[in-house]
């Protein structure tokens, strides 16, 4: 109804008018149960007069904020926060000047952002809204960094942009207006910055950066911000010491710092702050719990997770009685669980996830707090006793994790919960069918469901959708289910069934799942073809894993454009025809198995523009032809694995081939970490403990030793062309790769000598050119390489003397025979004349440029990754 229809419209809940002309001038919906979307030519827009509207916590459906809106130019409040709407944000809302307070906050769905800020860019939203007071885009993908304009709004006194992706240098000229009382930046990973000198003036309120890139030290002056509730300095790149100066901030009553080296001594600074009740100290490496903490007796919040803690529980926290929230996760501590914690009456939130807790605990004794909704003892040495009467469970659980906690059954007392968000089982010890109450179990509410590493068979009802509507993340994996593969309903993005016994095709109902950005299928006895519809029908997917099946046919022509795919593994199949030319599209991905099957093309030359590939594995196919020399400026610029052994590549390697694998060119002391990719890159707070990224892995041969790499180390380079027909010289190129781990160019028809520059591999482990034709002495060169844990050049022509000393004293005689001309150590055949000279070892080469001391590898001189810091499984014998 327009307003001057009916003036008793005014007196309505939620509409405000103007006393004398009657025009609206506020409209309230706020949590009215509004449903569905907005059109653009409503009449809502035609009340040109209305200076606030307020349209949060409603469903818009996701649809979009119609553009019409800039036709409400008086507008000095628009708040659309919590309410569905998805979408680019109009450019007309910068039309509307005289805003004062602009909230889009918060408009997501389970871990994905709705609203996105692009098109226009924050900066252009801003430019004209120079009277903004508050302004709140929370949860908006902005993707830019913060403009310099906001500095120049001088009234601003709320600012939060947390969850926006942003980047670049944030302005600290924006900590400097007069008026801000509150800014939120965290969870904005790649914002960078640092906190400047703080005056006594600065009204600031609210703190919050952390989870960003905020770096360099704390400033001492930060003790000057008297005014300060909240500050959250957590999981950022702040070096140094913390201040002490933060004694002076008395009002605080919310304090999160972490990612820093505390000691109990260095936290002396702290019992000042006697209006503390929450308390956030994790990922400080504290290795005692501080006692002074009892003192705190008015903590709601204590989270003391990710630290070295190795004690008991200490019997003082069960007198803090006002705790709500209590996180003692992924530390060491022992012992078991005391009845004492029964005491925590008003606690709702306890995790004990991954320590070492052992003894038997009585879920009947966690179940008197009454208040308690979420509850994680997983991953410790617990066994875990169901209540006696389940019916006697009056708790609704939001969050369950039982993982580790040696149940042989579902736990009964599951039947009667209906708000469950995330519930975790995995790794116990039941057994059997999956009983068909729990398909009843939370069906509108659950989001995370983890049943891995168990010993299901099935389910007592033919299951082919799994009933919960709202599920995120579905993981199965490592059970012996049979039958056929269940296809989980969407919004779901992570999706593993994989190392059990499935059977039958993929269902193209799996290509319905538009959001997924994990699909693991892989180590089951799937067969029939890859759905066509697999390489395109999600945007967001980033894995695919589709390994060891009974897969058959073409791989699927239809990679488009535009996806995000960083893994693609097809390997262990019994996939035909050609490597299909569109996978070029996938321009983010660094890992290609297709290796174990039976594609019978060229080399697929193309794949060396694929700017990202990191691991490339063709092994064990129908492969022919030459490698051509490279037609373009960059050839696999980041390639560190690189296998294409047991196929039919003829011809010689050319020497440019290798010229631009820069990747493996470079050493870098701190490639520790694993291969990986980060999958759930925005998440709106666990539900529970799951990893936010994926591991890549993989399968070698060497010496007919199959070996599955469950992780990758960053820093693993590998090179294998073994079991081809390549002939002539062996490139000097190979040389200039000096992270080089292991090379391996055995049975081929390569002839020459062995090329002078490997000399300069100082990092290599495994040398295998056996059963070739190559000829010539042996460099002596080669005993500078100090890390060489495998050599082999037996089954050649070489001559002359072995050399002797570092590494070549522990190689093995079979390392060398069937070589007629070769002589000395640990040959029988002794050379005449002369014994042959001890290389003396160059200090410049005596020691990897990363020094890790993995004890357990006594091999000669050397300590390498693929001898020590492989994470592998020896699978079979080939």
């Amino acid at each position: 109804m327009l307003e001057g229809e009916n003036s008793s419209c005014c007196l309505w809940d939620g509409i405000d008018c103007d006393d004398d002309t009657g025009h609206v001038i506020g409209l309230n919906l706020s949590s009215s149960c509004l449903y569905g979307s907005i059109n653009s030519s409503s009449s809502l827009f035609r009340l040109i007069h209305l200076r606030q509207l307020d349209l949060s916590y409603n469903m818009f459906n996701y649809s979009q904020i119609p553009s019409t809106i800039g036709n409400l130019s008086m507008l000095t409040y628009l708040k659309l926060s919590h309410s569905f709407f998805q979408g680019q944000i109009p450019s007309e809302i910068s039309l509307l000047y005289k805003l004062s307070v602009l909230d889009l906050s918060n408009n997501y769905n389970s871990y994905l952002q709705l609203l996105e800020l692009k098109r226009p860019t924050l900066e252009s939203l801003v430019q004209n809204l120079t009277n903004l007071e508050k302004l709140d885009l929370s949860v908006v993908d902005i993707s830019s960094p913060v403009p310099n304009q906001l500095a120049n709004i001088s009234s601003l006194t709320v600012l939060a942009l947390h969850d926006c992706r942003l980047v670049g240098q944030f302005p600290i000229r924006i900590l400097q207006l007069p008026n801000l009382q509150i800014l939120v930046l965290g969870n904005n990973f790649d914002l960078e910055g640092y906190l400047p000198h703080l005056h006594l003036s600065n009204h600031l309120k609210y703190l919050l950066v952390g989870h960003t890139g905020l770096s360099g030290e704390i400033p001492a002056s930060i003790g000057n911000l008297d005014s300060l509730e909240r500050l959250d300095l957590g999981d950022c790149k702040f070096s140094g010491l913390i201040p002490p100066s933060l004694a002076n901030l008395t009002q605080l009553t919310y304090l999160s710092i972490s990612s820093f080296n505390m000691s109990t001594g260095s936290l002396s600074w702290f019992y000042q702050l006697n209006k503390i009740n929450h308390l956030r100290l994790p990922k400080n490496n504290l290795r005692e719990i501080p006692p002074s903490f009892a003192n705190f007796t008015q903590l709601t919040t204590l989270d003391l997770s990710s630290n070295d803690f190795t004690s008991h529980i200490p019997f003082w926290v069960f007198n803090l009685t006002k705790l709500v929230y209590l996180d003692f996760s992924l530390n060491k501590l022992s012992g078991a669980i005391s009845s004492s914690i029964s005491q925590l009456e008003n606690l709702e939130y306890l995790d004990l996830f991954s320590n070492n807790l052992s003894g038997t605990v009585e879920l009947d004794v966690l179940l008197r707090l009454k208040n308690l909704t979420a509850l994680c003892v997983s991953l410790n040495k617990l066994s875990l006793l169901p209540p006696k009467n389940s019916n006697a469970t009056l708790q609704k659980f939001v969050i369950l994790g039982l993982a580790s906690c040696n149940l042989s059954e579902f736990p009964n007392f599951l039947q009667n919960q209906d708000r469950l968000g995330s519930l975790d089982l995995a790794f116990n010890n039941i057994h059997g069918q999956i009983p068909q109450w729990f398909w009843k179990t939370s069906t509108q509410n659950l989001i995370f469901l983890d049943l891995s590493h168990n010993f299901l068979t099935g389910s007592s009802q033919t299951l082919v959708v799994p009933p919960w509507s709202g599920l995120d993340f579905l993981d199965i994996s490592s059970n012996k289910l049979q039958g056929s593969l269940p296809v989980p309903q969407s919004p779901i993005f992570f999706y593993s069934i994989s190392k059990n016994e499935l059977t039958g095709e993929i269902s193209p109902l799996i290509c319905n799942l538009i959001f997924l950005e994990v699909l693991d299928l892989s180590e089951n006895n799937l067969s029939g073809k890859i759905p066509k519809c697999l390489g395109n029908f999600s945007n967001s997917l980033t894995i695919l894993n589709l390994r060891r099946n009974n897969l058959h046919g073409p791989i699927p022509h239809t990679w488009t454009s535009g996806n995000k795919l960083r893994m693609i593994d097809m390997g262990d199949n019994k996939l035909r025809g050609q490597v299909p030319k569109s996978i070029v599209n996938c321009v983010l991905l660094e890992d290609l198995d297709l290796g174990n099957n039976q594609i019978n093309d060229s080399f697929p030359f193309w794949l060396a523009t694929l700017p990202e590939l990191k691991i490339l594995i063709l092994r064990s196919n129908y492969f022919h032809g030459p490698i051509a020399a490279p037609e373009f400026s960059l050839v696999f610029p980041k390639l560190r694995i690189f296998d294409i052994s047991c196929n039919s590549i003829t011809g010689s390697l050319p020497s440019k081939f290798f010229q631009s694998w820069n990747a493996m060119k470079i050493v870098d002391d701190s490639q520790l970490g694993y291969m990986q990719v980060k999958t759930f890159v925005f998440q709106m707070g666990s539900l529970g403990h799951f990893s936010d990224h994926y591991d890549y892995s993989m399968i070698m041969t060497n010496k007919h030793l199959t070996t599955k790499y469950y992780k990758i180390i960053e820093g693993l380079e590998i090179i294998d062309f073994s079991h081809n027909r390549l002939e002539g010289l062996i490139p000097e190129s190979i040389g200039t790769l000096k992270g080089l781990r292991a090379l391996n160019l055995s049975n081929n028809i390569f002839t020459g000598h062995i090329p002078s520059s490997l000399e300069h591999l100082t990092l290599l482990e495994s040398l295998d050119l056996s059963h070739n034709k190559l000829s010539g002495e042996i460099p002596q060169q080669l005993v500078q390489l100090t890390f060489l844990a495998s050599f082999d050049i037996s089954y050649n022509n070489f001559t002359g003397s072995i050399p002797q000393g570092n590494q070549f004293d522990t190689f093995p005689n079979s390392s060398f025979e069937e070589n007629s001309g070769l002589c000395g150590n640990p040959l029988s055949r002794k050379c005449e004349g002369s014994p042959p000279l001890a290389f003396k070892e160059n200090p410049e080469y005596s020691r990897s440029s990363i020094e890790i001391d993995w004890t357990f590898v006594v091999i000669g001189y050397g300590s390498g990754f693929i001898i020590g810091l492989v994470i592998g499984h020896k699978m079979s014998a080939r």
